[in-house]
């Protein structure tokens, strides 16, 4: 197809791609209120370190548990319908947590979100596999990747000025706000292609030759899919890789502001902005080189394999710049060498989380991502436990990050040697 022609293609699917991020930067100011008001929780009702760890990772014990039975019932039920209940829901737990009076009722609060927030990556990956040729796939994917950590651009300073102004529960009460306006959004805009009465003939067919994914359930029915792709080694390369991105990303989005509060002696709002630099290194790495540079060179020949792989594995090797952290008490250094990683990682996740629909066989692509989502948060489980025992333990933050620095590397291993080739998995017969 010529340039002349592709100009004259509608562009509706970025408008898709466009309302997706969205619900996840409002997904992710909803996750990391908690980050924001922690000092204040912790002063209010005398929680020691390990009790904030229980509470940051309660969300995501429930959300990673959910991931794989999530990703089944997207199979079969769609996005539209999955993506409409659990951004209503969003709303719902965020309520409940600016209402709760103690470690129980806030405990409670963010099991509730990590239940409803649980559909909201595997949506957006499905929804972008339906309404994005391959050649698109990078950016689209990048969009609503990228959200995740501009949510710390903007979020964390929004909630930190909302939470010293008025009180930490008036920051659950602006992202219950944000959540409910998200709800009604997504279910006014969003179909899937074949169901969209305002995406033109012309770009639907760009859509569907350009390889995007088909839609429609597994013919092998979502149990047997399951089974089958928990025998696939490319499956658990691919999990595993992306596990050892959680855990890192995971410690960065529940304890950097506590890491610049403790260790270099900030206020709330301070460590706010310096938290801050970091994610906007995340969010550009993230759109233009996991999303606008891989497309770029795919389009231009390059093998797309090759590509992504590369982009993969150099994001991750970057990532390992979290070790530079460990061996400095000034601030100033300590958000570089920060920067350096989370920008590595984020130009890395967009790769990750194109990968279920560019792998997966018919109907298997929400399967997929849930398998490889529910591991990389049973590791976001695990990273804000094991940050705040290492914390609480040594006084420091050193030993965290060196960890952190040992499971990237494990997680470069298993992209490179277990993973292999990027290319569709055969259906089931």
């Amino acid at each position: 197809m010529n340039s002349q022609t592709q100009q004259k293609i509608p562009r509706r699917r970025w408008g898709i791609g466009a309302l997706l991020g969205v619900g996840v930067l409002i997904n992710y100011i909803d996750r990391i209120g908690l980050s924001v008001a922690a000092p204040q929780i912790q002063d209010l009702f005398k929680l020691t370190g390990f009790e904030m760890g229980l509470l940051f990772s309660a969300f995501a014990w429930s959300y990673a548990v959910l991931q794989i039975p999530v990703g089944m019932v997207i199979d079969r039920f769609g996005p539209t319908k999955v993506g409409r209940w659990g951004a209503f829901l969003w709303g719902v737990a965020s309520t409940i947590t600016a209402f709760s009076s103690g470690f129980a009722g806030i405990f409670f609060a963010r099991v509730l979100l990590g239940i409803a927030e649980a559909p909201a990556f595997p949506v957006s990956a499905k929804a972008t596999g339906y309404w994005f040729p391959r050649s698109e796939r990078g950016l689209a994917t990048a969009i609503f990747d990228a959200a995740a950590k501009f949510s710390n651009v903007i979020g964390v300073p929004l909630v930190a000025v909302t939470v010293v102004s008025f009180g930490w529960r008036w920051g659950f009460g602006l992202t219950a706000a944000l959540s409910f306006i998200y709800f009604f959004a997504f279910l006014t805009f969003y179909r899937d292609p074949t169901a969209d009465k305002k995406l033109t003939a012309i770009e639907l067919n760009y859509i569907q030759q350009g390889g995007a994914a088909a839609e429609g359930k597994a013919e092998s029915g979502a149990v047997n899919m399951l089974a089958y792709l928990l025998k696939q080694r490319k499956v658990w390369g691919l999990t595993i890789g992306f596990a050892a991105y959680g855990y890192s990303f995971y410690l960065f989005l529940t304890w950097l502001p506590g890491y610049l509060v403790q260790t270099m002696h900030m206020s709330i709002l301070k460590s706010a902005g310096y938290a801050a630099i970091p994610w906007v290194v995340a969010t550009i790495t993230d759109l233009f080189v996991g999303g606008w540079l891989i497309d770029h060179l795919i389009a231009r020949g390059h093998n797309e394999s090759k590509v992504r792989k590369s982009v993969l594995v150099t994001g991750m090797l970057f990532g390992l710049a979290v070790f530079g952290a460990t061996q400095t008490v000034d601030p100033v250094w300590a958000i570089f060498w920060i920067s350096i990683a989370l920008g590595g990682l984020a130009s890395a996740a967009p790769v990750g989380w194109s990968l279920p629909s560019l792998i997966a066989p018919k109907g298997g692509a929400g399967t997929i991502g849930g398998i490889m989502n529910f591991v990389n948060n049973l590791m976001g489980a695990a990273a804000p436990i094991v940050t705040g025992y290492i914390v609480g333990a040594t006084n420091s933050f050193i030993n965290a990050f060196f960890v952190a620095g040992v499971i990237l590397a494990i997680g470069i291993v298993s992209f490179v040697f277990v993973m292999g080739k990027i290319e569709a998995i055969s259906d089931p017969k």
